[in-house]
């Protein structure tokens, strides 16, 4: 089984998402299978498609399961998943990758085996030294305080902070 991801493409721009995906492989990021061009309904309308592998759950819909159950996540589970979380940040910060946009929402479950999987790689950037990034960036609640005030020199340590916002 897989997920199809559908993004419409600016011709002005390169897609960054499917030139960071086609660099990663790790067992705690979302797998790229395939990607292939369709078009749209317009003229001129051309959509990306990234055939990635399918994970059932997020993080998100687990938390919201234990919330809606009036119990807190264990601990056990959340030291896993936090732990592989950390392995994936790991990995693409040793790369240069800055995520930007990590929430609960983009983190994926298998409730069979506990693997947790980044996704979502849409907002990611390779950073480099010296070149101004945008700084509205990064879901509201998981925004990083330097963020909040602007600045456009940021480091991959902002994806920390949105890890630390989910585990809270």
């Amino acid at each position: 089984m897989v997920a199809i991801k559908k993004v419409l493409q600016d011709k002005r721009f390169k897609n960054r998402e499917l030139q960071i995906m086609r660099r990663l492989e790790h067992c705690n990021i979302v797998k790229l299978k395939y990607f292939f061009y369709s078009s749209g309904d317009k003229k001129d309308e051309v959509y990306l498609n990234l055939v990635l592998e399918y994970i059932p759950e997020t993080v998100y819909k687990v938390a919201r399961h234990y919330s809606k159950s009036k119990q807190t996540i264990p601990i056990s589970f959340i030291k896993l998943y936090m732990y592989q979380l950390f392995r994936s940040l790991a990995y693409i910060h040793f790369l240069g990758i800055c995520h930007r946009d990590i929430k609960p929402q983009n983190l994926l479950l298998d409730p069979e085996t506990g693997v947790l999987k980044l996704c979502d790689f849409g907002s990611a950037k390779h950073l480099v030294k010296g070149e101004p990034n945008v700084s509205y960036i990064c879901s509201r609640y998981y925004r990083a305080p330097e963020l909040i005030f602007g600045a456009i020199d940021y480091t991959t340590k902002i994806d920390v902070w949105s890890a630390g916002c989910v585990l809270a």
